[in-house]
């Protein structure tokens, strides 16, 4: 059985996670650069509308296609309500679109990962500690059973631009 890696947040460390979607309300998004987009999803069971920032950990530009982990794994509540509704909108800076969420497989996100520490091998690192303690040993092979087992990876392609992952 795979393990599900760390559980979501609670008390204060759920209010760190959050503090940024008030610096999206705040007008304040473009103070994260590309590395961070606002989500705007609908819950599963309420019905209501519900925002989670997350990480881009890639984005093709060719396409404008952004790619994000789901750090705490399929259990993540913006993972799980993007299966039922995948036709969102997301906010990277000042600029908003209309986006669908394509899931990786998870030889895909395994790929994603591997690619990601790479480019932010600091990050990746600290992202693995934290999530799967001392699992992580910074190896390729490590990052892609992270991806692979772990920590499914979600395309937001631009309406319109579906076509592969």
């Amino acid at each position: 059985m795979k393990n599900e890696g760390a559980p979501p947040p609670t008390g204060w460390k759920k209010w760190m996670f959050r503090a940024g979607i008030y610096i999206y309300r705040l007008g304040l998004g473009g103070l994260f650069g590309k590395r961070m987009l606002l989500l705007n999803h609908v819950g599963r069971k309420s019905g209501q509308p519900r925002q989670a920032v997350l990480e881009v950990i890639t984005h093709d530009e060719a396409t404008g296609t952004l790619y994000v982990a789901s750090g705490f794994g399929p259990r993540s509540d913006w993972f799980q309500n993007l299966r039922k509704r995948p036709d969102v909108t997301i906010q990277v800076g000042r600029k908003k679109m209309a986006v669908t969420a394509v899931f990786l497989s998870p030889a895909e996100s395994g790929q994603q990962l591997v690619a990601y520490a790479h480019r932010h091998p600091g990050a990746a690192k600290n992202l693995g500690r934290f999530l799967l303690g001392d699992l992580v040993d910074g190896t390729d092979e490590n990052y892609y059973k992270m991806g692979h087992d772990y920590v499914p990876v979600v395309a937001f392609k631009p309406r319109g631009e579906q076509n592969g992952a």
